[in-house]
C-alpha cells in the first residue's frame, strides 16, 4: 500500500528490535511520513540477551520525533491462538496513551493486530524486497549484516578486545597488529597523551582526580570509535582495569571507584603482553626495575576478575598468532544472541514464562 503524507492522527510499530536494523528504521520511517504521531513499542521477552533499554534507545537516536515505550513480555506467541492473541492484544493497547488509527508492519500479522486495535493495517515493504534483511538473519551473521545497523546499535554489539601490559612489552605494538588482522580500529591510550598535555608533564606529581579523567576520556575514545568499527571487533591498547593499576602505581592505593568503574564496562578478552622482550625507554616510562612487579600485579588482577584472559610471548608474529584463536573465540560468544522466544516450541515458551514469573 502506498503511504501519503499524513494520512493518519496516530500510528503504531510494534517489534522486538532484537536487534534495530535498516528494515525498521524504514518501516519507523514510513510511519512518521504518514501519521501526525507516532508510538514504537518495544517488547522483549526476558529470555533474550540485548537490554531492553538500549533497544529503546537505539530507536530514540535514530527517531527523535517518535513515542518509545518499552515493556517485557513473556507471554508465549502463538499466531494461532485466540488466548495468545487476546493476550499480547491487550499488552499493546496497554502502552498507549490514546487509540490508534493505523498499525504500521511488514509482516502479515499486522492484519490481525490491526483488526483488533479497530485501525487500518499498512504494510511497508512485503517480502522484504527494498531491504531484504530481518532479525533473524542478523542473529545468525551479525558480521554480514554489520552494514544494516545504525552506529548506536554496532555501539553496543561489537565486541572489545583490550591489550594491556607492563611497560614496555609491546601492548600498543600487538593492538595495532591485532586491529590490522581483524580488519578493524583500535584505540590508543589516552594516558600517554595526557602525561604530556597534563600540568608539570611527567614530573608533577599525579593526582588521584586525573585518573577519573583518564578513564572518562579512554571510554569516550572507545565510544566514539565503537560506532565507527567496520566488523563487529575493537581492539583498545588499555582500559579502565588497566587504570586503576596504574593509579595504584602512581598514587600510592587502591581506588575501588575505578575498580567499579572496570566492573561495568568489562570486554569480551584481555590480552596480556609478556615482559620477556628487551625494556625501551621512550623518555615516558619508569624504568625497567619496576616492570616485573607490574607484570604481576596485572597478573593477579586479572585472575580475580571473570574476563577470560591469555599472557602471550615473543615476537609480534607469535603474539598474533597465540592471541587470534581466543580473539575470534571470545568475539563469536560476545556477539552471539539467545534465541528470541517467537519461534520456540510452545512447551519451551510456557516454561520459560514460568520461570520468568518466579
Amino acid at each position: 500500500m502506498h503511504v501519503s503524507e499524513r494520512r493518519f492522527r496516530h500510528g503504531v510499530v510494534v517489534g522486538k528490535f532484537y536487534p534495530l536494523h535498516a528494515g525498521h528504521a524504514h518501516l519507523i520511517r514510513s510511519a512518521v511520513r504518514a501519521c501526525e504521531r507516532v508510538t514504537v513499542e518495544v517488547i522483549a521477552a526476558s529470555v533474550e540477551s540485548i537490554p531492553l533499554e538500549r533497544r529503546a534507545a537505539w530507536i530514540r537516536e535514530g527517531h527523535p520525533t517518535v513515542r518509545v515505550v518499552d515493556l517485557v513480555d513473556d507471554t508465549p506467541v502463538d499466531f494461532g491462538s485466540e488466548t495468545a492473541w487476546d493476550a499480547h492484544t491487550a499488552t499493546i493497547r496497554g502502552l498507549l496513551d490514546e487509540p490508534v488509527d493505523a498499525v504500521f508492519t511488514s509482516d502479515d500479522y499486522g492484519a490481525e493486530l490491526a483488526r483488533r486495535l479497530h485501525a487500518e493495517w499498512v504494510q511497508i515493504d512485503p517480502g522484504r524486497v527494498v531491504n531484504p534483511v530481518s532479525g533473524t538473519a542478523i542473529r545468525g551473521d551479525l558480521a554480514g549484516h554489520w552494514s544494516e545497523l545504525s552506529p548506536a546499535t554496532r555501539a553496543d554489539l561489537a565486541a572489545r578486545i583490550v591489550v594491556l601490559g607492563a611497560e614496555s612489552t609491546g601492548s600498543t605494538t600487538l593492538a595495532e597488529a591485532l586491529a590490522a588482522e581483524l580488519g578493524t580500529l583500535w584505540v590508543p591510550e589516552y594516558g600517554r597523551e595526557i602525561s604530556v598535555t597534563r600540568e608539570g608533564g611527567l614530573d608533577a606529581p599525579w593526582r588521584s582526580d586525573e585518573f577519573d579523567l583518564i578513564v572518562d576520556r579512554q571510554i569516550e575514545w572507545e565510544r566514539d570509535a565503537l560506532r565507527r568499527v567496520p566488523v563487529p571487533v575493537l581492539v583498545c591498547d588499555t582500559d579502565v582495569l588497566a587504570t586503576a593499576l596504574w593509579h595504584e602505581r602512581y598514587v600510592g592505593t587502591v581506588a575501588d571507584r575505578i575498580h567499579a568503574r572496570a566492573a561495568v564496562h568489562r570486554p569480551a578478552l584481555y590480552v596480556l603482553t609478556g615482559d620477556e622482550i628487551p625494556f625501551v625507554q621512550d623518555g615516558m616510562r619508569d624504568g625497567e626495575h619496576i616492570r616485573a612487579d607490574m607484570q604481576e600485579r596485572f597478573r593477579a588482577v586479572l585472575a580475580a576478575q571473570p574476563v577470560p584472559w591469555l599472557e602471550v610471548r615473543g615476537s609480534v608474529a607469535e603474539r598474533l598468532a597465540a592471541a587470534l584463536p581466543e580473539v575470534r573465540a571470545a568475539v563469536a560468544r560476545w556477539t552471539a544472541f539467545e534465541a528470541p522466544l517467537e519461534g520456540r516450541p510452545l512447551a519451551e515458551q510456557e516454561a520459560l514464562r514460568r520461570r520468568a514469573a518466579g
